[in-house]
């Protein structure tokens, strides 16, 4: 889902929940018939109009004067780094950024049931969505080192089937294991690499949350900032019609000109509606005492602009009740489903969906590694081959995300795995 997280410089640490039994690197997995089908991504002709798509028109922002942006000094490279709108933005030379590199001799920490749950649904998305999401089909910069989409399916079909067996076999979790993932993966060191800020080569881990925020079924004094989800029959044009300002005039409520065109949800103060928009989920707690999940679903096509405070960004989104915290997908119905402590958002057209990151800290002066899985996005990220944002999980306020997040490293060394 394209919407701008809530970004701070502090590091990531993944949830576990494994013990170590005895090693079973040299235990295969068993080789059943593919899981599914993989598609077969025919090219278009190489020219620049197939590489970058035409973008659709730019909404304009009112009221909004785009900040000064420095310009960036003259680029070289062997790929060109896209934005949101399919535009380019600057050079990148792969081989700064990217190398052949093997996993530390440690044994890597991540929850198995929560990377299966999310394995599992980005597995799906691209079953059912690779041939109309065209995101999907792009190789982003490690098609630079030969690592194409039907590669990425691969990577996913197999840790799917060998998490499958060890957990119903109840054995040591071979995906924990630095051998048995150096054995049967590529790992690709990938190096941070900013056009602005060229000195820091770790990637940036900061950590976004699904926050618990007090609301109300009908508006009242306290709650006044409504969450609306689009109707079946809505016409799909009056979502482009207004900003967020337009919005939070009530014009969906009585007496306004749209009211009845689209369905309340929810209402919320002024700062649970900025933090529900910035970070895409929200977990209402109601004042009759009930409790429900709220994801993103569609906006009003108004880019986020970088460096603009959340009150005075125009982009709104309309909502839809969910039963799990969503990520990357088209429709609601779609959506990659989350777990925290193994799911990173980060640059999907320029790194890519679906792509399995194993970050490393040094902890003592020894080398600690987690797994977790690109399955999420947001305006931030596009581009940014420099950073990615790693769901912490649910938490009631700022401050309680804060002092869990503190201890938590700022940068890391990142490797991408790819099945060999």
């Amino acid at each position: 889902m394209k919407y701008s997280r809530l970004l701070i410089g502090l590091g990531l640490i993944f949830l576990t929940g494994c013990t170590q039994t005895k090693n079973t690197a040299s235990l295969p997995p068993e080789t059943p018939s593919p899981i599914f089908a993989v598609p077969t991504i025919s090219p278009p002709p190489i020219t620049p109009k197939s590489i970058l798509p035409i973008p659709s028109p730019v909404v304009p922002i009112p009221g909004v004067t785009p900040l000064p942006v420095p310009p960036l000094p003259a680029q070289v490279g062997d790929y060109q780094v896209i934005d949101e709108l399919k535009q380019p933005q600057f050079m990148a030379q792969s081989s700064d950024i990217l190398r052949a590199a093997s996993l530390p001799n440690s044994r890597v920490k991540f929850n198995p049931a929560d990377l299966l749950v999310v394995l599992n649904s980005t597995r799906k998305y691209f079953k059912n969505r690779l041939d109309e999401d065209r995101d999907l089909q792009r190789e982003g910069i490690l098609g630079t080192q030969g690592v194409k989409v039907t590669d990425i399916i691969k990577t996913l079909d197999f840790m799917v089937l060998t998490l499958q067996q060890d957990i119903k076999a109840k054995r040591s979790i071979r995906l924990q294991d630095p051998k048995f993932l150096n054995t049967n993966f590529r790992s690709i060191q990938w190096t941070a690499f900013n056009p602005t800020a060229k000195d820091e080569k770790r990637v940036r881990m900061t950590k976004y949350a699904v926050f618990t925020h007090p609301g109300s079924r009908t508006p009242t004094k306290e709650f006044t900032a409504g969450l609306y989800a689009l109707k079946p029959d809505t016409d799909d044009t009056l979502r482009f019609k207004y900003t967020k300002q337009d919005v939070l005039t009530n014009i969906y409520e009585p007496q306004g000109k749209e009211f009845g065109a689209v369905e309340p949800l929810a209402y919320l103060d002024r700062e649970g509606l900025e933090s529900a928009l910035m970070e895409g989920t929200v977990l209402i707690k109601f004042t009759d005492g009930t409790s429900e999940f709220f994801n993103v679903d569609r906006n009003n096509n108004i880019p986020y602009i970088k460096d603009l405070k959340p009150t005075e960004q125009k982009r709104y989104w309309y909502f839809r009740p969910v039963n799990a915290i969503k990520g990357y997908g088209g429709t609601i119905q779609t959506k990659i489903s989350l777990k925290p402590g193994v799911t990173f958002a980060g640059d999907v057209l320029n790194i890519g969906l679906g792509r399995i990151v194993v970050r490393e800290n040094l902890v003592g002066g020894k080398p600690q590694l987690h797994m977790g899985i690109i399955a999420d996005t947001g305006g931030a990220f596009l581009p940014n081959l420099h950073q990615l944002d790693f769901l912490a999980g649910v938490f009631k306020s700022k401050e309680e995300f804060a002092e869990y997040t503190r201890k938590l490293p700022e940068y890391t060394k990142a490797y991408i795995l790819v099945k060999r």
